[in-house]
């Protein structure tokens, strides 16, 4: 398996060459799959560093979401087979008055693939939505997402739901999105931040160990 071959295809956009490569794995019993989903990680970092820099738009980066999507879904089945971890189920969704999903996507799919059975509630979702599916569902991890200024404010209220629910100490709660910062999560009481999916998906596991 070609690491740079990879991490090169996931950056250029090149989805057919990505998806041979990622074909190739299977064929050989899914011989390096964690390296590879590595790679489509590492590649996704530059299609970000490339957006930052804007010689990729908004366009490319939903079609990166896309092909790391189908890439992924592509060597699962060596992910999630006996030797990968499962992790169980956890929430993922874009907060209340937000209704940005490009990066809620990727991250979705960087956690499908690290073990996890992902409930996507989809965009703007109402905090008492989110209480209930984890009262319901028994669901010990949350991850919000967010890109607006006002996603702040849903986190917040997210959290607060969870805490007059009596179920704040039974779960735990990592935000993401552009606005978030060290500072934003400890004002909106959560228990962890990322703005990348790779740190998403790390701390989810630990959680979940």
């Amino acid at each position: 398996m070609d690491k740079q071959a990879i991490i090169d295809a996931m950056a250029d956009l090149e989805e057919d060459e990505l998806y041979d490569y990622m074909n190739e794995i299977m064929d050989n019993d899914g011989e390096g799959v964690q390296e590879a989903l590595e790679a489509c990680q590492e590649g996704m970092k530059i299609v970000g560093d490339r957006f930052e820099e804007g010689e990729y738009f908004v366009g490319d980066l939903i079609y990166a979401g896309e092909i790391l999507t189908e890439a992924t879904n592509i060597i699962k089945p060596a992910l999630t087979g006996d030797g990968q971890e499962k992790y169980g189920k956890m929430i993922l969704c874009t907060v209340k008055n937000d209704l940005h999903d490009i990066g809620k996507n990727i991250v979705r799919a960087m956690l499908e693939a690290g073990g996890f059975e992902v409930m996507d509630l989809g965009i703007d979702v109402d905090p008492q939505t989110i209480v209930d599916t984890a009262k319901n569902e028994g669901i010990k991890i949350i991850a919000l997402s967010g890109v607006l200024t006002l996603a702040v404010d849903s986190m917040k209220d997210t959290i607060e739901a969870f805490k007059a629910a009596g179920m704040r100490d039974d779960v735990k709660i990592i935000v993401g999105g552009a606005p978030v910062t060290e500072t934003v999560c400890a004002s909106v009481g959560a228990d962890e931040w990322a703005l990348s999916p790779q740190k998403t998906v790390s701390v989810c596991q630990a959680w979940a160990s």
